[in-house]
C-alpha cells in the first residue's frame, strides 16, 4: 500500500498547462451545447436547474426547496449562477457549475497520476482518456450530478494518496471534506465511506484507528446531515429512500401503470451486470474498456491498485442499484429497446482512464510519449467514427427522450410570455411545468406549486377557498387539473383558454380564472 518509488510532486508549470488545456476543452464543449440549443435537453437537468432557482426564487425560499430525494451538493453549487436571470432562462447557470467540477476533477486526476506513476506521459494519458470523452462533455456541459461526483470523487483519491504518502493526519481530514462532498453530490458517496477507512486502517503506518476514525468522522457528517434534512422538514429519516417521490416509488409507479413490466436486472446480478456491461461498452468506447483492463494488471506493478479500485467503486453502486434499488438501464439495442439511464456507463470512465495511464507507465522511457499518443488516438476513435452529437450516446437518450416534453414547453411558454402579466400568479405541480415558466421569463416566485406549504395543500383541497391565482397549467389528469375541475364545482370558475397537444405526451391545459 505505499507509495511508488517514482512518486514525485506536481510541478506548477504541468499544472497551469494542464488546467488551460482542460479548460479549453471544457468551455468548446459548453459553448457548442449551448449554441446548438442541448444544454436542457435532459429532464433531470431542467429538474436539477429550477431547485437550485427555487431555493432563491419562491413564494417559500430556502433550504426546504432543495428538496427530500437528490442530494444538495449539485443544487448548492449553481446557486451563485443561478442568481442571474440570464444564465437561469440559458440553463447556463447549470452548465458553468457542472464544468468547473469537471475541470477540477481532470485535474486531480493528473495530479494523482503524475504522484502514482511518476511520470508525465502517463499522467496526461490518464488525463486524455478522461476529457476526450464524447458523453462526458456532453454532460458536463450540462447541469447533471455525473460531472460534481467525479470532482469530488478525484479529489478524495488525491487525498487518500497524499496521506499515504506523508503519513500526515492533516491529508486524513482533508479526504473526510473531500468524502462529505462526494457523500452530497450522489448516493455513490455513501459507500465509499467504509471502504475508505478500511484504507486509512492499512494504509497508516502508525495512529491507524486515529486516521480511520477522523477520516470517518469527518466523511459521515455528509449523511448524517442528509438525514437530519430529511427528518427536519418531512418528519423520516429515510424520506429520500421510501417517499413518494423516491427512485423505489417512482419505479413502482411505472411498473403498475405501464406495460413495460419489471425491467431485466431487477433482483438478478447477472442481468444487471449485464445491462450495465454493455452501458459501459457504450458509453465509454470499447478501445477505452480494453486499456483500462489491460492498465489495471499493469498498474499492480506501478501500485496503482488502490486509486483504480476506488474510481471503480460508484460502478458497483450502480450495479447494486440496478439489482435491488429500482434503477433500470434501457438501451436500444436491447429490451425494451429504448433510451433510459444510459449515462450510468460514463461511472466506469474515471477508473479506466486512470488504468489506461498505466500503459504507458510500463514502457520504456523512450518511447512514452508515443505510446501516449497511441492511447490517445484509441480513446478518440469511437467519437470520431460519427458526427458529435450522434457519437454521444447520452446525447441520443436526451434528444429522444425529450422531443415531447420540448415540443409543448416551447408552445406553452410562447403562449404565456404573450399573455401573462406579472404579479397574477400561475399554479403549477414541480417538475416539467417550471421549464415553461423559465422559458417564458417568469420568476418561480410568481408560480404556486408541490413544495410551497401550507398554501399548496390547502389550494388543492379547497380551491374555492385558497386558490388566489389567476392561471394555472396543468397536466391532463394531475393535482392542478383536478383542483380546478373541483374548483368550478365549488362556483369558482376557470376558463381553459389553450390545450396543448403533442404526439407521446398527455394533453397541456392552460387555464384563466374569469
Amino acid at each position: 500500500m505505499r507509495g511508488s518509488a517514482n512518486s514525485r510532486p506536481l510541478r506548477n508549470s504541468e499544472l497551469a498547462v494542464a488546467l488551460g488545456l482542460v479548460a479549453l476543452v471544457s468551455a468548446s464543449a459548453v459553448g457548442w451545447t449551448y449554441f446548438h440549443g442541448y444544454t436542457l435537453y435532459y429532464g433531470d437537468s431542467e429538474a436539477h436547474l429550477n431547485i437550485a432557482r427555487r431555493v432563491l426564487d419562491s413564494r417559500t425560499p430556502g433550504l426546504f426547496q432543495i428538496g427530500s430525494v437528490w442530494l444538495p451538493l449539485p443544487h448548492v453549487l449553481m446557486l451563485p449562477f443561478v442568481r442571474s436571470d440570464t444564465l437561469w432562462q440559458t440553463g447556463l447557470a447549470g452548465a458553468l457549475s457542472s464544468a468547473i467540477c469537471f475541470v477540477a476533477g481532470g485535474l486531480f486526476l493528473f495530479a494523482a497520476a503524475v504522484r502514482v506513476y511518476g511520470d508525465r506521459a502517463a499522467a496526461a494519458a490518464t488525463l486524455s482518456v478522461f476529457v476526450l470523452n464524447s458523453n462526458l462533455l456532453y454532460l458536463q456541459a450540462t447541469p447533471m450530478t455525473e460531472p460534481v461526483l467525479f470532482g469530488t470523487l478525484a479529489a478524495l483519491v488525491y487525498s487518500t494518496l497524499r496521506f499515504r504518502e506523508s503519513q500526515s493526519l492533516v491529508w486524513a481530514a482533508l479526504a473526510g471534506v473531500a468524502g462529505i462532498a462526494t457523500s452530497l453530490a450522489r448516493y455513490e458517496g455513501w459507500a465509499l465511506i467504509p471502504v475508505v477507512s478500511l484504507f486509512f486502517l492499512f494504509a497508516a503506518r502508525r495512529r491507524r484507528l486515529l486516521a480511520a476514525l477522523l477520516f470517518a468522522a469527518i466523511a459521515s457528517l455528509g449523511p448524517l446531515a442528509w438525514l437530519a434534512h430529511n427528518w427536519w422538514y418531512w418528519g423520516d429519516f429515510l424520506e429520500f429512500y421510501r417517499g413518494p417521490h423516491s427512485a423505489h416509488a417512482i419505479w413502482a409507479h411505472t411498473v403498475a401503470t405501464t406495460a413495460v413490466g419489471r425491467y431485466r436486472g431487477d433482483h438478478n446480478w447477472q442481468e444487471a451486470w449485464l445491462y450495465y456491461r454493455h452501458a459501459v461498452w457504450i458509453a465509454v468506447g470499447g478501445p477505452v474498456v480494453w486499456m483500462g483492463l489491460a492498465g489495471a494488471l499493469a498498474g499492480v506493478f506501478k501500485r496503482a491498485l488502490w486509486p483504480v479500485l476506488l474510481l471503480a467503486a460508484p460502478a458497483a453502486f450502480i450495479v447494486a442499484s440496478m439489482h435491488s434499488g429500482g434503477t433500470p438501464i434501457f438501451m436500444p439495442h436491447m429490451w425494451p429497446f429504448s433510451y433510459y439511464n444510459t449515462r450510468f456507463g460514463v461511472t466506469a470512465l474515471p477508473a479506466l482512464a486512470f488504468a489506461a495511464g498505466a500503459l504507458v507507465a510500463v514502457v520504456p522511457s523512450r518511447i512514452r510519449a508515443p505510446a501516449w499518443l497511441a492511447v490517445v488516438v484509441l480513446a478518440v476513435v469511437p467519437w470520431i467514427e460519427s458526427p458529435w452529437p450522434q457519437s454521444s450516446i447520452c446525447w441520443k437518450e436526451s434528444q429522444v427522450n425529450s422531443d415531447a416534453r420540448r415540443s409543448w414547453t416551447s408552445q406553452a411558454a410562447r403562449y404565456m410570455k404573450e399573455h401573462y402579466r406579472r404579479g397574477t400568479g400561475i399554479v403549477i405541480t414541480f417538475g416539467d411545468l417550471p421549464g415553461v415558466l423559465r422559458e417564458a421569463g417568469i420568476p418561480l416566485r410568481e408560480s404556486l406549486y408541490d413544495d410551497n406549504v401550507p398554501a399548496w395543500p390547502a389550494a388543492m383541497a379547497r380551491p374555492s377557498l385558497f386558490l388566489f391565482d389567476e392561471w394555472a397549467l396543468a397536466i391532463k389528469g394531475d393535482p392542478v387539473d383536478e383542483a380546478i375541475a373541483r374548483a368550478s364545482r365549488e362556483g369558482l370558475r376557470y376558463q381553459r383558454v389553450e390545450t396543448i397537444s403533442v404526439k407521446g405526451a398527455a394533453d397541456l391545459h392552460i387555464y384563466r380564472r374569469n
